[in-house]
């Protein structure tokens, strides 16, 4: 309806008429003039789909949607994707308890500054594939409200989340997750890491999943059951400062079909032995002759 619109950068629409609106789906797509829309008088009760809403909205800088009904809506995904220069918005009233789809959400909004989701229900949710990659202004992000009991994907989900330093994570239930991939891919500032009630017994993909989060010194991954993993290269690649990282017998490097790369870099990494610089694949995934070191499970 107002995509690619160019040389207008404010948009004043309190007086458009949206209550048989079920689709805004792309509404302000790739409008990268607009700074400013008001939405205050948007009927949103009967919307379903606000996939890429406001995507390419490159200088929109703060959107008020606390007016929204957001009760029917099934699909947010990749809603304020590439806002590059927005840095608030206001969710405090997004009921999300219809929700299926989250992935690429807020993925390179990256002056965001702070994001409030304490509203969110997610308890519907399968795909949170990067949503928050490239939010590389955070430096906080409180999760303790979600519900991740159906979540499939978690692909990129943090990548480039380079100014967080601290991310506590164990309220995630991850059991039917498949896909963690670059999950924390370049998150470059984060210090303190909480993944150790992680349930990966069903996860296939772990590559890059650390990949250059270079300011980890310790992970704890003694609850990893890797039965399934097919892929781990580039697992821990760049990692330069990670001295320990803690699995149980219940990792397994049984079903790996590519770990290339999986330790490059990894110059300060001891476990059974110290870091070898020609050994960087999954043949040094293991606590007796490799990198890793025990720790007993106990979730």
């Amino acid at each position: 309806m107002f995509a690619y619109l160019d040389n207008v950068s404010t948009l004043d629409l309190s007086g458009l008429d949206t209550s048989n609106m079920t689709s805004m789906s792309r509404m302000f797509y790739n409008s990268k003039s607009l700074t400013n829309i008001d939405v205050s008088g948007f009927d949103t009760s009967k919307v379903v789909n606000m996939n890429g809403m406001f995507d390419g909205c490159t200088n929109l800088e703060n959107l008020d949607l606390s007016n929204f009904d957001t009760s029917n809506v099934t699909d947010v995904n990749y809603m304020f994707n590439n806002c590059n220069k927005i840095k608030r918005i206001i969710l405090s009233n997004f009921n999300t308890n219809k929700v299926t789809k989250m992935y690429y959400m807020f993925s390179n909004c990256n002056s965001l500054i702070n994001l409030d989701l304490s509203s969110f229900d997610t308890s519907n949710v399968t795909d949170m594939g990067a949503m928050f990659s490239g939010c590389s202004s955070l430096t906080s992000l409180d999760l303790s409200n979600f519900d991740t009991s159906n979540v499939t994907a978690m692909y990129y989900m943090f990548n480039l989340c380079s100014s967080l330093t601290e991310l506590d994570l164990l309220n995630f239930n991850t059991n039917k997750v498949n896909n963690m991939a670059g999950m924390f891919r370049d998150c470059s500032k984060l210090q303190n890491l909480k993944i150790s009630s992680f349930d990966t017994s069903n996860v296939t993909r772990m590559e890059n999943m650390f990949l250059s989060s270079n300011s980890l010194k310790e992970l704890d991954l003694s609850n990893f059951n890797t039965s399934k993993v097919t892929h781990f290269n580039s697992m821990f690649y760049g990692c330069r400062k990670l001295t320990t990282i803690y699995i149980s017998d219940l990792w397994s490097n049984s079903a790996v079909t590519d770990s290339t790369s999986m330790f490059t870099g990894c110059t300060s990494l001891t476990g059974a032995v110290p870091f070898d610089s020609t050994k960087k694949d999954a043949t040094m995934a293991n606590y007796t002759t490799g990198y890793l070191t025990y720790k007993k499970n106990t979730n």
